[in-house]
């Protein structure tokens, strides 16, 4: 037995991975329903690194380039890279869905809806990630597919796209997230379920009435009802008879609310989406913050926990792309400096002919000026590289 799921796991060697199912009749406030995605999220540190991940990927902006070198040039983004879905959300709402069944199941499934004229995908259509069951025909080893709860017939199997993180081999889907950390989610929304059924007084009794004498049910009943009729609705002072006494239950409350179990779970809840997520999000991890690591705080970020999703997102942008082309997500969007750091580094770009006056204007929001697509003269060294 477990405590969140009642039935033990068991699967041939190399079988797909299932979702652990508990038991629908049990109410228990410690056995948590983990079977949805969604489900997940109500472990408050689960959707703030999972919001951030999928926030960051989806927001920031997609280039799409062909050639290498000095031929590389940029070219229009293509239907597919505008409105991925068709269905008017566009792209970033497309990426956040994309990226969240990564996160949450270790996979992504989708419907080609339409190709252009040379086969390429221009409208690829989500599927809900616990809609859709995957696996190889034991006879040819080929992908089988059932969504919705319909095996896909061949001549729809082409049109099944599929993408997968945390990938083992000899297994056709990515191992999910939330199933393999069943146990520390679970952990924490049992904790805070029990503390918000201790308010409602659904936990726990509030004092005990106790008498040495040997008590029948019905006798026990009779005392009950006529103690809290003398409580209720009168200030009078309360007599017991011979033998009884009242002790009153009394529970610390950070004791009631579990609070060291659940910010225990909230950081391992946390560092199940990359190594100092916690610090990211101010859990406490039991180290020191001073200014300068919380000024390295975007770059570990960045390092650590998000780029292995934007090459990710790239080489999956890139694969729906005609050869020849491929994507870059523009990191430089995340690196928000104060305005003087900015306008140092733009001087240096300049003075040393990394970019132009238009590139630099464009990255302020300025409307380009005519003279600004002129490579700049290089000038005396700034004060910055004087002082050196």
């Amino acid at each position: 037995m477990s405590l969140f799921f009642p039935r033990r796991e068991s699967r041939a060697p190399f079988a797909e991975p299932e979702i652990p199912r508990p038991s629908a009749v049990s109410s228990s406030f410690a056995r948590i329903n983990l079977s949805r995605s969604e489900a997940s999220l109500q472990k408050v540190a689960v959707w703030s690194a999972v919001d951030l991940v999928c926030s960051l990927v989806s927001t920031l902006p997609i280039d799409v380039y062909e050639g290498e070198g000095k031929a590389q040039r940029e070219v229009d983004r293509p239907r597919v890279l505008v409105d991925p879905a068709g269905d008017g959300y566009g792209v970033i709402d497309w990426l956040y869905q994309y990226q969240m069944s990564v996160l949450l199941r270790g996979n992504t499934y989708g419907r080609v809806a339409d190709r252009d004229r040379l086969g390429n995908p221009t409208q690829i259509v989500l599927y809900h990630p616990d809609e859709v069951q995957g696996w190889r025909d034991e006879r040819d080893g080929m992908p089988r597919w059932r969504v919705g709860g319909r095996e896909l017939t061949a001549d729809e199997l082409p049109d099944m796209w599929h993408q997968r993180a945390y990938s083992v081999a000899g297994r056709l889907l990515g191992l999910s997230p939330v199933q393999h950390h069943a146990m520390t989610i679970g952990l924490g929304l049992a904790a805070a379920r029990f503390g918000q059924q201790w308010f409602e007084d659904g936990a726990h009794p509030s004092g005990m009435l106790t008498n040495d004498a040997a008590l029948d049910q019905k006798q026990a009943r009779t005392a009950k009802d006529r103690f809290m009729a003398a409580l209720r609705g009168t200030r009078e002072p309360l007599v017991l008879g011979q033998g009884w006494k009242y002790q009153a239950i009394q529970v610390a409350a950070n004791e009631s609310q579990f609070l060291e179990t659940q910010r225990y779970t909230a950081a391992e809840c946390a560092r199940i989406y990359g190594p100092g997520m916690p610090e990211i999000l101010g859990y406490e991890t039991g180290g020191s913050m001073t200014y300068a690591n919380v000024e390295q705080r975007s770059l570990d970020l960045l390092t650590y926990a998000l780029d292995r999703w934007l090459v990710r997102a790239e080489a999956m942008f890139t694969g729906l792309l005609p050869p020849g082309q491929y994507v870059k997500l523009n990191r430089g969007a995340l690196a928000r400096t104060d305005l003087l750091t900015r306008y140092r580094a733009h001087s240096i770009a300049l003075r040393n002919r990394f970019k132009v006056v238009n590139e630099v204007r464009g990255d302020e929001d300025m409307q380009p000026v005519d003279w600004g697509d002129v490579p700049n003269e290089i000038g005396p060294p700034g004060p910055e590289e004087a002082d050196k």
